[in-house]
C-alpha cells in the first residue's frame, strides 16, 4: 500500500512535491495515525532546500490526527484517540509516531488548532524556560507576530513577566497586546532599557541588536533565522559580563510539554491563533505567504486522510 505524501524535490518549485510515498510500518513503541492536519513552519521550508531532509523524504513536523493501529508494546493512546504530534515526516497521510513525542487532543480543541501547538508553542515554552522566565523579568521577544513569537509573548506574560514584543512592521503588531504583551515595536526602535530574556527567531543584525540590549546575567535563546540576513559582532561586543546566546533545537519527548499546551489551548488560557489554512495540493501557496511574512500566527495545512 502506499500513502500520499509532501516529499523534498529540488527541481518542483517549492522544493515540495505531493507524490505517494509507502505505507509507514510502525515499531514496537509506536502508533499509526491518519493525519488530519499538518502545520507549516519556517523550519520547514529550510529543510526542504538545505539538505537536512534528504530529496525523496517526507517533509514536515507537526501532524493532527486520529491513532488507527496502537502500539504494539501496549504503550500509548488506544485506536480511535485524537492526537497531536511532533515528529519526522509528519507531512503524510498516515505516519508511524513515537509514542513519547505525541499528545491526547483534549475535549474542545479541534485538530486544525491543535496542529499549531508542536514545534512553535514546545519551542517558546522550553526556550523561556531554559533562559530562566520568571516574575518580573524584562523579555524581549523578536519576530513576535509569527508561531513561536504568539505563544512566546502568552506564556511569558501568564508568568508574569514584562514582554516586549518586536515585529516587522506596525500591522503585524495587531492583537500582541490583547495576548499580554506591555510593548509591541516595530524592530528595536524605542528600546533603550536592557532585557532579562530574548527569544529570537529572526537572527541577522536584530540578533546582534538584542546582545547588545541584554543585560548581565541575561540570555538569549536562538529559536530561528527567518531574516536569512548574517549576524556580524562589533570587536569585544562578547566580552564583558557574563551573559549567554545558546543554539536552540526542540529535543528528547515531548509528550507532557505538548499535553500541558493542548490542555490551556483546551481551555482557553492560550490562545491559538491561524493565519492560513488551505489543502496541502496548495502547499506552495502556503509556503509563499509564510517566506513573505503574510501569516499572522501558524500556517494549517487540510490534509486528506485516508
Amino acid at each position: 500500500m502506499s500513502v500520499r505524501a509532501l516529499v523534498v524535490d529540488p527541481s518542483a518549485s517549492a522544493a515540495v512535491r505531493l507524490t505517494e510515498v509507502a505505507d509507514p510500518v510502525p515499531g514496537p513503541g509506536q502508533v499509526l495515525v491518519a493525519v488530519s492536519h499538518a502545520s507549516l513552519n519556517h523550519g520547514d521550508l529550510n529543510d526542504a532546500r538545505s539538505g537536512r531532509v534528504p530529496v525523496g523524504a517526507v517533509l514536515g513536523s507537526d501532524a493532527a490526527g486520529v491513532v488507527v493501529q496502537a502500539a504494539a508494546d501496549g504503550s500509548g493512546p488506544a485506536v480511535g484517540t485524537r492526537v497531536v504530534a511532533l515528529t519526522a515526516g509528519a507531512f503524510a497521510e498516515r505516519i508511524a509516531v513515537d509514542v513519547g513525542a505525541l499528545a491526547e487532543v483534549p475535549k474542545g480543541l479541534d485538530s486544525a488548532r491543535a496542529v499549531a501547538l508542536p514545534v512553535a508553542g514546545v519551542a517558546a515554552l522550553r526556550s523561556l524556560r531554559a533562559a530562566g522566565l520568571g516574575p518580573g523579568k524584562r523579555v524581549l521577544v523578536t519576530g513576535a507576530s509569527g508561531g513561536v513569537g504568539r505563544f512566546a509573548v502568552q506564556l511569558a506574560a501568564r508568568a508574569g513577566a514584562h514582554v516586549i514584543a518586536s515585529v516587522g512592521s506596525a500591522a503585524r503588531g495587531r492583537g500582541l497586546t490583547d495576548l499580554g504583551a506591555s510593548e509591541v515595536l516595530t524592530g528595536l526602535d524605542g528600546l533603550q532599557q536592557p532585557v532579562d530574556v530574548v527569544i529570537d527567531s529572526v537572527g541577522g543584525p536584530q540578533l546582534v541588536a538584542a546582545w547588545d540590549l541584554l543585560s548581565a546575567g541575561g540570555s538569549v535563546q536562538s529559536v530561528g533565522w527567518t531574516s536569512g540576513e548574517p549576524a556580524v559582532f562589533a570587536p569585544y561586543a562578547t566580552v564583558g559580563p557574563a551573559k549567554s546566546l545558546t543554539s536552540f533545537v526542540v529535543e528528547g519527548e515531548v509528550g507532557a510539554d505538548l499535553a500541558a499546551l493542548a490542555e490551556s489551548a483546551a481551555a482557553g488560557s492560550l490562545a491559538v491563533e491561524i493565519g492560513w489554512q488551505g489543502s496541502w495540493d496548495r502547499f506552495e501557496e502556503a509556503a509563499k505567504a509564510l517566506r513573505e511574512r503574510r501569516v499572522a500566527g501558524k500556517a494549517v495545512l487540510d490534509v486528506a486522510a485516508g
